[in-house]
């Protein structure tokens, strides 16, 4: 899923609390304990969503997967995951029970027919009582806007752009919201990059990019900052130029620029992962080396690398031939 969910990762990251607010049941008291890291991603580095909770009394773990669309095999891969991580969670704690596990699948594009609210991976015979997994799905994209601002926090705000009803004026008030409840410019700045992140995923053909760009730029205080952060000033250079061009030219551009500002996005991104880790800003050989590691493994075994490694083994990481 690439570009979406490196973001998503990134900004859930920020927001443990408010990723995890909407699958508590309401009124309850939760607490994050802290993301489940290291046994997890020896074991499958690509599971890595996964918060240590503790419910009223109780500890418990959410496990959530950020799904580009949704498709058969998503079951399948719910289910291998939720394996994966009760099997690091024994690892961890020998003699000790599993906390029970709660798995949501967030989805973000898909069929326009309603998804159920969960789904299943069964492993019994057929004739059997059921036996295997169930996990909820969270179908972000068939919700309105209302529904996900009712969610209470900037972090649930991303997803406007995927509703049924993102209509401009939607986009609007999200974008006011935004720039009111960021805690920091560079917070904002982050948010709006996974807004049009969601924007260009677009599983309704709104076709918003170029309006939250516009509802962006009207931001007199931040012109300037925002058009030096690529995936903006691309696309706001871009909607100055291409006044005079027809529909059709303008549809093809907006997609081969969303893909390419993405990825701009993304390399920065990498970049301030790599400036909290080590405490300084890479030089120009280590951020050519994240880039090109980026483009060869993908950047989410990056971000990986990121996280995990201490700051003298990340930078010696970075000095090592890439391997393919």
């Amino acid at each position: 899923m690439g570009d979406a969910d490196i973001t998503l990762r990134h900004i859930a990251r920020r927001c443990p609390g408010d990723l995890t607010r909407p699958f508590v049941p309401e009124g309850m008291p939760v607490e994050v304990l802290g993301w489940i890291d290291t046994q997890v991603t020896k074991l499958e580095r690509r599971l890595d969503k996964a918060l240590r909770l503790r419910v009223g009394a109780e500890l418990r773990v959410l496990h959530v997967e950020f799904c580009f669309a949704w498709r058969d095999d998503v079951p399948d891969q719910m289910f291998e995951y939720l394996g994966f991580l009760f099997a690091a969670l024994r690892r961890e704690a020998p003699g000790e029970p599993v906390p029970p596990i709660e798995s949501v699948a967030v989805v973000l594009s898909g069929r326009r027919q309603r998804l159920p609210a969960t789904g299943t991976r069964r492993t019994a015979w057929r004739e059997r009582r059921f036996s295997g997994a169930r996990f909820r799905i969270d179908a972000v994209y068939q919700r309105t806007v209302a529904e996900l601002r009712a969610r209470g926090s900037v972090f649930w705000l991303v997803f406007a752009p995927l509703a049924r009803d993102a209509f401009a004026a939607a986009m609007r008030e999200v974008v006011a919201e935004i720039y009111a409840r960021a805690a920091t410019v560079e917070e904002r700045i982050e948010l709006y990059t996974a807004l049009l992140v969601m924007a260009a995923i677009d599983p309704w053909e709104h076709n918003l990019r170029k309006e939250l760009v516009m509802l962006m730029e009207d931001r007199e205080t931040e012109k300037k900052l925002l058009r030096t952060i690529p995936i903006i000033g691309e696309m706001i250079a871009e909607a100055e130029q291409e006044g005079a061009k027809v529909a059709a030219q303008e549809a093809a551009k907006a997609k081969v620029a969303a893909q390419e500002g993405a990825q701009k996005a993304i390399a920065e991104l990498l970049g301030r992962l790599f400036a909290r880790r080590v405490g300084r800003q890479p030089t120009a050989e280590e951020e050519r080396s994240i880039v090109e590691r980026a483009q060869a493994i993908g950047p989410g075994e990056v971000e990986d690398a990121l996280l995990d490694l201490d700051s003298d083994a990340l930078v010696r990481w970075l000095a090592e031939p890439i391997r393919r």
